[in-house]
């Protein structure tokens, strides 16, 4: 159970991808405007207990209901891929419901927490010790907190040019990350 590094600095890289707070900055905002106050601390809670069961829960589940991990990964690589794609060409595939509390539902969940998130971590798990994981979604989670308080002030400071050069880099990012997880899962469907 040792700390590693080089594991940490790149669970955290594709969490901070995947989650892509900032790019969600704009949905934030428009959030904030339909339903007045967010609760960052309440929404950066839930979405880090949500994160850290699923990493402990998640396989169990999927056993459960008849799913291996190869079988959720390659599916969630497709999630991934789509989020992207919604990335890079600022195009949206999916729509959220009718909003009423912001801070849990969409925010905690599925925002930050989403499909993604989920698919990632069970990634991350077979290639990465779980002490390593926990601290990368603890230090998301810090800076999704901090995102969310000062969400407004770096939609200034960034501006729409700004915050859509970040979103297509993360699109990018994420596709790549996709594209890995296809790989390294598929072979495991035929076996």
């Amino acid at each position: 159970m040792d700390l590693n590094f080089k594991e940490i600095f790149t669970a955290v890289m594709v969490l901070f991808a995947v989650i892509d707070i900032v790019g969600n900055i704009p949905i934030i905002i428009d959030l904030r405007s339909k339903v007045g106050h967010i609760h960052s601390e309440r929404a950066s809670i839930v979405a880090g207990l949500i994160m850290i069961a699923f990493l402990f829960l998640g396989k169990s589940i999927l056993n459960l209901i008849g799913i291996d991990v190869n079988s959720f990964a390659v599916a969630g690589s497709f999630i991934l891929f789509f989020l992207a794609l919604e990335m890079i060409l600022g195009i949206r595939l999916y729509r959220d419901e009718a909003i009423g509390s912001a801070s849990v539902v969409p925010l905690a969940f599925p925002l930050i927490a989403g499909a993604g998130t989920m698919t990632t971590l069970l990634s991350l798990k077979a290639e990465f010790q779980t002490i390593n994981i926990i601290v990368a979604i603890i230090l998301n989670i810090i800076l999704v907190y901090v995102v969310l308080k000062l969400s407004a002030k770096i939609e200034k400071i960034l501006g729409e040019n700004g915050l859509g050069v970040i979103r297509k880099t993360f699109g990018v990012v994420l596709l790549a990350i996709a594209v890995k997880l296809f790989a390294a899962n598929v072979k495991g469907l035929f076996v």
